[in-house]
């Protein structure tokens, strides 16, 4: 049976079988001995992406007393989630995320992990701890973005002419990319601005073979 360790473009987590392509964590353990999760969703504002493999690492998924390891289908579906590239195991995606960050948000200096951290946490729950929505004008995401279609739940990875529906097996055929209108963005601001200044996630195969 499947654990419940992988991640969805709105930070829900599931148990399903399709195999990610990054892993993560939030801070902390949010499972139990039965490596079932606890009411918890993340344990402290540190929410990253990692590799799969670093320096030969074996770990087991959900040991006890250790981090809960979070599954993504890709790049995209983390930074959505409100996950940010890991300094050690991602070094160069995390500086140059940082660094897309920085012009994003008009700093002299490439920001700290723990100050993203902080801006981030802000930007990804509301006050009940879910998923902070986000409006904009379609016209103004770049691509890498997620937005969520309300009338069937169906997340969309935008691309700069068409969307693509998020499945955890993969994405879909594309759709028309409306030219104006808004739009609920699942990725936090944060992230959407170091997107537009530079900031290319990695995403899964299909979005190539379906864009």
């Amino acid at each position: 049976m499947p654990l419940q360790n992988r991640v969805a473009p709105t930070g829900e987590i599931f148990a399903v079988a399709a195999r990610g392509s990054l892993m993560g964590n939030r801070g902390g353990a949010l499972h139990g001995s039965g490596k079932s999760l606890a009411v918890r969703r993340w344990a402290t504002r540190q929410w990253i992406c990692c590799r799969l493999d670093f320096n030969g690492r074996q770990r087991e998924v959900m040991a006890p007393g250790r981090y809960t390891e979070l599954f993504f289908l890709d790049e995209a579906t983390a930074l959505a989630a409100g996950h940010r590239p890991c300094f050690e195991c991602r070094r160069a995606d995390a500086v140059r995320f940082a660094d897309a960050w920085r012009h994003a948000h008009a700093q002299t200096a490439n920001p700290r992990a723990a100050d993203i951290d902080r801006i981030l946490h802000a930007q990804r729950l509301d006050a009940r701890g879910g998923k902070l929505l986000h409006t904009y004008d379609v016209a103004d995401l770049p691509a890498g973005a997620f937005v969520l279609d309300h009338a069937t739940a169906q997340p969309y990875l935008v691309q700069p002419y068409s969307v693509l529906p998020w499945s955890f097996a993969g994405y879909g055929p594309p759709q028309p990319r409306p030219r104006r209108g808004p739009a609920t963005a699942l990725t936090p601001p944060g992230i959407i601005g170091a997107l537009k200044f530079g900031h290319t996630p990695m995403v899964h195969v299909s979005a190539c073979i379906s864009g």
